[in-house]
């Protein structure tokens, strides 16, 4: 699968704040710009492969959307992994197109929680909810205190994360939060759910988001020149509920990154840049860990010293990621790591080497992985 299949084009809508649209009509608008930015004409896409919307889930919603768009794809899906799903929608597609059952799929996630519901997020959490517990704030803010207490950390690791994501963001034309931070400053944040502070949580933004994926065969055929390849990809699934867990700092998104780097034959020598899903700041840290980037309990000490900026060892999140760009969950870094990939991001990060990009859902429950290479 090495190279097989290759990302041909991408397109968002802005993010922020869209009081006056639904979720379908951004997807629309995403699906059309990633059609342009390809090239490629809506009637030649027989795929079309969607994130189950967070906020209000429906029945047949990947039918609802092939509608608006006006296809009648081979294959038309939505998937709920959370998070996790853009990721393996994209894989999902490779597979089908290296089966011969697609030929061009869109692959597209749109919400709108900022200016319409948000109650997934705010959620209570089972019978836990008698003791308070409620929101994805909650499980995270366990998470980030273990992780803390394991490692005798301070905050300047987890500052270093927003610090990092808010300064790319604000060199973001696109972003929704476009405002720099200092350390003093995420230091003085208000709590959310302690030791959450405000600036350890992404956003909630509307928006939509699209990717064109194709083979690499028919990218040549098209004349695409800027087609992205996909080197490898890769899942993983945890079962049990935070509190049930053996590790809190430890989860499945090792597994899944192997598979990646397995597929894509590399080392992790062999990265220039990652994207990595950070919902909360205590994410990426711990991703980094679980990738193997970092040793156990070393990567908010990697973060602080700078390992994580552009002109650190693993320069992360280089558009904002879900702390400044928009808090969409996970294609908006699939985007980033096309446009590194082709050359033209906004702070690209220069050399060889190849892009590694995660998506992850729930509270850390599900998780996905992609290598990009260079297009050529």
């Amino acid at each position: 699968m090495r190279g097989r299949t290759v990302i041909a084009g991408v397109g968002h809508t802005a993010y922020g704040k869209h009081p006056d649209r639904d979720r379908v009509s951004l997807i629309v608008e995403a699906c059309r710009n990633a059609l342009a930015d390809a090239g490629v004409a809506k009637d030649m896409v027989d795929g079309v492969l969607v994130k189950m919307a967070n906020a209000e889930p429906s029945i047949l919603y990947g039918q609802k959307v092939a509608e608006a768009l006006g296809m009648k794809p081979k294959i038309g899906c939505a998937l709920d992994q959370g998070g996790a799903a853009n990721i393996a929608l994209i894989s999902y597609a490779a597979l089908a197109i290296e089966a011969g059952m697609l030929d061009i799929a869109i692959v597209c996630y749109g919400d709108t929680p900022r200016t319409g519901s948000r109650k997934v997020y705010a959620r209570p959490r089972g019978d836990d909810a008698v003791y308070g517990w409620y929101s994805t704030a909650a499980g995270y803010a366990l998470l980030h205190q273990r992780y803390k207490q394991q490692y005798a950390l301070g905050d300047e690791g987890f500052g270093a994360v927003a610090v990092t994501c808010r300064s790319h963001g604000a060199r973001n034309p696109h972003a929704h939060l476009q405002k720099p931070i200092t350390l003093d400053e995420y230091m003085a944040s208000p709590f959310v759910v302690e030791p959450l502070r405000r600036d350890d949580c992404c956003l909630l933004s509307d928006g939509a988001a699209a990717v064109i994926v194709m083979s690499a065969r028919r990218a040549r055929e098209l004349g695409i020149a800027q087609a992205v390849p996909v080197l490898g990809f890769g899942q993983a699934q945890e079962s049990w509920e935070v509190h049930l867990r053996e590790d809190l700092t430890r989860t499945v998104a090792g597994a899944s990154a192997e598979m990646a780097l397995r597929m894509a034959g590399l080392e992790h020598r062999d990265i220039a840049v990652a994207q990595l899903y950070d919902c909360f700041t205590v994410t990426p840290l711990i991703t980094l860990e679980d990738y193997g980037f970092c040793k156990r309990g070393q990567a908010a000490r990697f973060a602080a010293e700078g390992g994580i900026g552009l002109d650190g060892g693993l320069p992360l999140n280089t558009s904002g990621g879900l702390l400044s760009e928009t808090g969409t969950p996970g294609l908006q870094l699939v985007i980033e790591g096309v446009r590194q990939m082709r050359g033209d991001a906004n702070l690209p990060v220069g050399g060889s080497g190849a892009c590694i990009v995660s998506n992850q859902g729930g509270t850390m429950h599900t998780h996905s992985t992609l290598i990009l290479g260079r297009a050529a």
